[in-house]
């Protein structure tokens, strides 16, 4: 009966989960070698995880835009739904829809607006309805009527989520005070500096956001707004105006 050749020997290794077997004698293959090729390819393993999880989380990226309406009994009836309907179909046909989701609420009170900002942390807040200039921003009370909010006490709201907040748009008459207010906190305010009208805080609304899904920044958005404002042959680009912290 053979016996194997005492000049052979075999030794086996694990790294990282593979096994090398390394044959001294006839045969045999160089164990360093070995060491450096599978390092090399863990390496690249790992680089290449890297870069995936950079892209996943880069992708990840979403700005959560939420809409506000008001509209109370006793107050003039303003096209709401329109302006809310023709922001969706810009941002669903933006270049960069996926970076961008819109949050709704109607017939806001302000426990409604705080309730809001807890459940969805927005980037960028849009009020849409009534302004009362130092009286406030016109919201809603339990029946529906007119109940005017603060100006200290909404801006008070905002510092609260400023860490995570871009920008907030009082598509509102006279919201210029509010605005000027809420800007100690977060970057980007736009308020109205006079009454506007329905079309053109629609061309200014679908605009801004028809900008923003492109990928411009917001001061660049806050010009395009006003720009639709005249493209449209409304005498009222100069309304809205942008506050900066």
């Amino acid at each position: 009966m053979s016996q194997s050749d005492p000049s052979l020997t075999q030794n086996t290794f694990n790294i990282s989960g593979s096994s090398i077997t390394n044959l001294t004698g006839s045969g045999s293959i160089h164990y360093n070698e070995a060491i450096l090729k599978l390092e090399n390819q863990n390496s690249q393993a790992h680089a290449h995880q890297l870069a995936t999880e950079s892209d996943s989380t880069k992708a990840a990226v979403v700005r959560t835009i939420l809409f506000l309406a008001a509209n109370p009994q006793g107050t003039s009836q303003l096209r709401l739904q329109e302006e809310a309907r023709d922001i969706e179909d810009g941002l669903h046909r933006a270049k960069r829809r996926e970076q961008f989701q819109l949050q709704q609420r109607w017939a806001v009170r302000t426990r409604d607006i705080q309730r809001a900002m807890l459940d969805f942390k927005p980037q960028i807040v849009h009020f849409s309805g009534h302004g009362g200039g130092e009286e406030g921003l016109v919201l809603e009370d339990q029946n529906g009527n007119i109940k005017f909010v603060d100006t200290e006490a909404l801006a008070g709201l905002f510092e609260l989520f400023c860490e995570k907040m871009e920008c907030v748009i009082l598509n509102a008459c006279y919201s210029e005070v509010q605005a000027e207010a809420i800007a100690r906190h977060i970057p980007y305010v736009i308020g109205m500096n006079q009454a506007i009208g329905d079309r053109a805080a629609i061309e200014f609304a679908v605009g801004f956001y028809d900008a923003l899904g492109a990928g411009e920044s917001v001061e660049f958005a806050y010009k395009f707004g006003c720009s639709s404002i005249r493209m449209a042959g409304i005498p009222e680009h100069l309304t809205p105006v942008l506050k900066k912290k």
